[in-house]
């Protein structure tokens, strides 16, 4: 099978299309032609060693946490899945990853697709499915909440500006001025551009912050939370945790593999009630530049998919 491999952190160019040998099913796994993966801020953060001190990956490594495709071959105990079914599946940062034409998964890390839905728009929906669910299953959110979310026009973003509208939370969201209609399209009550404006300069009294940035942006957002309020953070890096200086609770998403989540994603976005978010489609060959273009922050709107 054709795939993308690394032997070494680095730059986007220690990725290789290589040919690889075809995956095997092993007991309790399907083995699944894959059609599409998204590639993800962790993706190229992994890839460039900046997540040393959490990873050690082994080497060579084939990068991608998510992808989807049909169920081509099941092996022993297998009694979930059937040869011919569509599946979004969840590959784990030790494994082999999405970015491959074949992929062996636990079938516990596996979920069907809804008719209703495009592979690509499933796959689109895993990995940053996942995030937006465990963070608003973290924070509480219920009818009524005042929510900040910010990037909101971002992969992870975009489905937290959904579920909440759809928890009935009164949202605002941040992002660029090119991107306000688009995310007041998503369900959002108020945007804020930040290249306009200081949300922490007009935004008061938040129930709940769901702070996808770090740096600056994590530290002015202590001020714009209520007593009491909440902020979910899920970014990489160490955040300085100011909760009980301002009177707040401070959580982290903790983001796993977990099916329940990724089902319920599924469930909303094949019932019409969410919708997924693709950004643009590469192929599997451009991984390279796929990861260039995250890295210098070209990407919006969406997941960045590779096809196969």
């Amino acid at each position: 099978m054709k795939a993308i491999q690394y032997s070494e952190h680095g730059p986007a160019d220690v990725m290789h299309y290589v040919d690889l040998p075809d995956p095997v099913a092993g007991p309790g796994q399907i083995l699944v032609k894959l059609e599409a993966a998204s590639v993800t801020p962790f993706d190229w953060k992994l890839r460039a060693g900046h997540l040393q001190n959490h990873f050690t990956l082994p080497m060579p490594s084939v990068p991608g946490r998510d992808g989807g495709g049909t169920v081509i071959s099941i092996g022993d105990g297998v009694m979930e899945f059937k040869i011919g079914e569509r599946v979004a599946v969840m590959a784990g940062v030790f494994a082999q990853g999405g970015y491959a034409e074949m992929i062996a998964v636990d079938e516990k890390h596996a979920v069907k697709i809804p008719d209703s839905l495009s592979t690509i728009d499933a796959v689109a929906l895993t990995n940053a499915g996942l995030s937006a669910w465990i963070a608003v299953r973290t924070a509480e959110v219920k009818s009524g909440d005042k929510v900040l979310i910010h990037s909101g026009s971002g992969a992870v973003g975009g489905l937290l500006v959904q579920l909440c509208h759809h928890l009935g939370a009164h949202v605002t969201a941040t992002c660029r001025s090119t991107n306000r209609d688009y995310v007041l399209g998503l369900g959002a009550d108020r945007v804020v551009a930040y290249d306009e404006e200081d949300f922490s300069e007009i935004l008061t009294d938040q129930d709940i912050v769901f702070e996808l940035m770090g740096g600056e942006v994590h530290d002015k957002s202590y001020k714009v939370l209520k007593k009491g309020g909440h902020m979910v953070w899920l970014v990489a890096d160490p955040i300085r945790d100011r909760g009980e200086e301002f009177g707040v609770k401070v959580t982290r998403a903790m983001i796993t593999d977990d099916k329940s989540a990724l089902q319920g994603m599924m469930d909303l976005a094949g019932a019409g009630l969410l919708k997924p978010q693709v950004a643009r489609t590469m192929p599997l060959s451009e991984a390279a530049e796929a990861h260039r273009l995250m890295e210098k922050g070209a990407v919006s709107r969406g997941r960045l998919m590779l096809t196969m």
